[in-house]
């Protein structure tokens, strides 16, 4: 399913998400933000680099691999930014070692800040070999800057799964702009074409649960979402199909 099909609201402006691995990053310029996504290592990791454009300070979220390719891209910069801040924090979606492969180099060589949800803190700090992260819960509000971003505790594919949404300005003006509109990073939580993997009913049940009521229940059918690997979609997308994922059990 082509998650991008019928999007509106500034999807013309240039930005698609698509990447590959080893190819340069998509950039998405809006008015509080700079939002970078590159695609790192063999199983190509979705990693994002929200920066303030009002102070510079930057977010990576899932410092997944290629250590190296993700510092550049958190000192990456463009006209009309500020000038490049410090990496002031890492976000990892969930425990899995696909997406942390590179968060030791990373935290060592930017000394940032690192968190991840509450259930998955001491599995991360145990695969990745850092300190335990800070624990985030469900309604969390994270600071970058002058940016602010929600967190959103999305159980299933891992006890401890968050994704983060960022809100544009009612005022939103830039070309690619929609007020209102959220951008939701939700590592391998959800995809075009639905929920990710979960190992047993229980944990679907759970995972389903939280995305109806969480993300579809909250947010907008404009809502951009950004996935852990490969294309991005929108909330409209995927929401005619979400009796379908409940049928099918995966």
């Amino acid at each position: 399913m082509n998650g991008l099909a019928g999007v509106g609201g500034g999807a013309g402006a240039g930005y698609t998400g698509d990447v590959v691995p080893g190819g340069p990053a998509a950039v998405r310029v809006l008015d509080e933000v700079v939002l970078r996504k590159l695609s790192v290592g063999p199983m190509d990791n979705e990693a994002y680099v929200l920066a303030c454009r009002r102070t510079g300070a930057r977010l990576l979220v899932d410092a997944a691999a290629e250590p190296d390719r993700l510092l550049d891209l958190t000192r990456a910069g463009s006209p009309g930014e500020a000038p490049a801040g410090p990496l002031v924090l890492v976000v990892t979606t969930h425990r899995h070692r696909d997406h942390l492969g590179a968060l030791a180099g990373v935290l060592a060589a930017t000394g940032a800040a690192h968190a991840a949800g509450a259930a998955d803190a001491d599995a991360v700090a145990e695969s990745a070999g850092t300190t335990v992260p800070r624990a985030l819960a469900h309604g969390d509000v994270l600071a970058v800057g002058a940016l602010r971003l929600e967190v959103v505790a999305l159980r299933g594919h891992t006890p401890g799964a968050v994704a983060l949404a960022y809100r544009e300005p009612d005022d939103a003006r830039a070309p690619d702009a929609v007020p209102g509109r959220v951008h939701l990073l939700t590592g391998d939580s959800l995809f075009p074409g639905g929920p990710g993997r979960t190992t047993d009913p229980a944990a679907f049940g759970a995972l389903m649960t939280n995305l109806e009521d969480r993300v579809f229940g909250r947010f907008r059918d404009d809502t951009w979402v950004y996935p852990g690997h490969g294309r991005d979609t929108t909330l409209g997308a995927e929401r005619p199909h979400l009796a379908e994922w409940r049928a099918r059990g995966w």
